[in-house]
């Protein structure tokens, strides 16, 4: 079964731009770097996910699907999630209809050792989703107060709220901890390890859902929010985010194009 997040995947066209954007917006230098098929890929390390930033750098497959996919634009293009045993859930997937391709590894390189499966995207309704089991899942801990420590959620648009349910509670086997309206919008969360997958209800998709945004966690709001602005992004000012005792702001630039929250988390539930 799924254990959490293993990375989210965002695509951009310049990398040095990407990584720059992101190692302020999180605030912490780039790890890993490589070049495998024409792609280039780089890595942020956080407490309970990794952020993977790729862009074509030469020819190949790899690259040419990459170019394909960002004719829609920067952003978010993958959801990954952990799971400790690839082949139960390959089975899983196979029992249930996912379709999911054949696993691929073990691999070793400079990702580190993995077996990984990508689902069939028309079964999880136009979302990439992979599932990946790493040996090494370590991650980077005690962050900065106003550095990013986590992702808290990540945002999934979907004009059929009870399909997404099917998919990401009944199949994919997350734990629904909310469904409600607010400000006349369904949203549902579904605990993933110890964040959470958001399912906003946008009634304008049509048949595809849509990887949307990302929310991260900070320690403290007003320190982020001053430190990002003192790089010259633009945030909005803080306020009381949805859940009591939440406080967050909106980053509205230096994302490569992906809606971003900042979140001071009260103690999840």
């Amino acid at each position: 079964m799924i254990s959490g997040f293993d990375h989210v995947v965002i695509a951009v066209r310049d990398l040095e731009f990407g990584i720059a954007a992101y190692a302020a917006l999180l605030g912490r230098p780039v790890g890993k770097r490589f070049v495998s098929d024409g792609v280039a890929t780089a890595l942020f390390d956080l407490n309970n996910i990794a952020v993977e930033l790729i862009a074509p750098v030469d020819d190949g497959p790899a690259a040419a699907r990459l170019r394909a996919a960002l004719a829609d634009g920067e952003g978010l293009k993958s959801l990954v999630f952990a799971v400790k045993d690839a082949d139960a859930m390959h089975r899983r997937c196979m029992r249930i209809g996912l379709e999911p391709q054949a696993i691929s590894g073990p691999a070793s390189g400079d990702a580190g050792q993995y077996r990984v499966f990508r689902i069939s995207a028309e079964r999880t309704h136009g979302v990439r989703v992979f599932m990946l089991q790493r040996e090494d899942a370590g991650r980077e801990r005690a962050p900065a107060l106003s550095s990013v420590s986590g992702l808290d959620h990540v945002v999934v648009q979907s004009a059929d709220m009870e399909r997404a349910a099917a998919l990401y509670g009944a199949r994919l086997g997350l734990d629904m901890r909310l469904d409600r309206e607010v400000a006349g919008r369904r949203l549902m969360f579904f605990r993933c390890g110890d964040a959470v997958v958001e399912i906003a209800h946008v009634a304008s998709l049509g048949t595809k859902d849509k990887l949307w945004g990302l929310s991260w966690r900070v320690q403290d709001a007003d320190a982020a929010r001053a430190r990002l602005a003192g790089l010259g992004v633009n945030v909005s000012e803080v306020r009381a985010g949805m859940k009591p005792g939440t406080r967050v702001f909106t980053v509205r630039d230096g994302t490569c194009g992906v809606p971003t929250l900042m979140l001071e988390s009260a103690k999840r539930d």
